[in-house]
């Protein structure tokens, strides 16, 4: 019995009979996993290429966004910057941005004093995630101290009489197969600015009748 067991095992130690299936099945794990992360990396790039695209479409529409008047500059409305906000799912609904994320707008102007201030700030979306990492509504309203908003050596001044968009846009990634780095989704943050592109009113964020929801962060 012992030798016939030994034959057996030289045979199959010999043995070159379906070599290749065999390796194959062993690196078929390695494979598969090297395969659907290189789909994952692909498709968290793209959607971090959407959402940033986000932030620059809604810092763009509110840089255009008006009322014209007859009288003053043009009006900024709740209904404005509502409309910006509702473009997003118009152009991105496979995002869900609302649902997933946050879309922080916030109104960069200069105080009476000459230094920075953000007049006013409206957000929509997941509050949970994330707040303006530069200030919130009424932040710089006098003195100089408030250098302005975005990362250090970026940062974005409005000049006198004029306003800048700037937006933050949070999201939070949801992997096709798996997270990769990390044991949670990463937390995606965008931001963008543009100057306002008329001659508008910056006395305050109109609401005239009949009455938009005031989207307060």
């Amino acid at each position: 019995m012992i030798a016939r067991l030994r034959r057996t095992a030289r045979r199959l130690v010999a043995d070159r009979a379906a070599i290749s299936a065999v390796e194959f099945a062993m690196v078929a794990p390695l494979l598969m996993t090297v395969g659907l992360g290189t789909i994952e990396l692909a498709n968290m790039a793209l959607v971090y290429t959407r959402v940033s695209q986000v932030a620059i479409q809604v810092a763009d529409n509110a840089s255009r966004a008006k009322q014209a008047t007859g009288t003053n500059g043009a009006m900024m409305r709740e209904y404005d910057v509502n409309d910006a906000f509702a473009q997003v799912d118009l152009v991105y609904p496979g995002l869900q941005i609302y649902t997933n994320g946050r879309v922080i707008l916030s109104s960069l102007e200069q105080n009476s004093g000459g230094g920075q201030w953000i007049h006013w700030q409206r957000c929509r979306g997941l509050s949970t995630i994330g707040s303006s990492k530069y200030g919130t509504q009424g932040t710089g309203s006098s003195g100089t101290s408030f250098a302005g908003m975005g990362p250090t050596g970026t940062v974005v001044t409005a000049d006198p009489a004029s306003a800048i968009m700037f937006v933050e846009v949070y999201y939070r990634y949801k992997p096709i197969f798996f997270t990769i780095g990390s044991t949670t989704s990463p937390t995606i943050y965008r931001a963008a600015a543009m100057y306002v592109r008329d001659d508008r009113d910056l006395s305050q964020l109109y609401n005239p009748s009949p009455a938009a929801t005031s989207n307060t962060c």
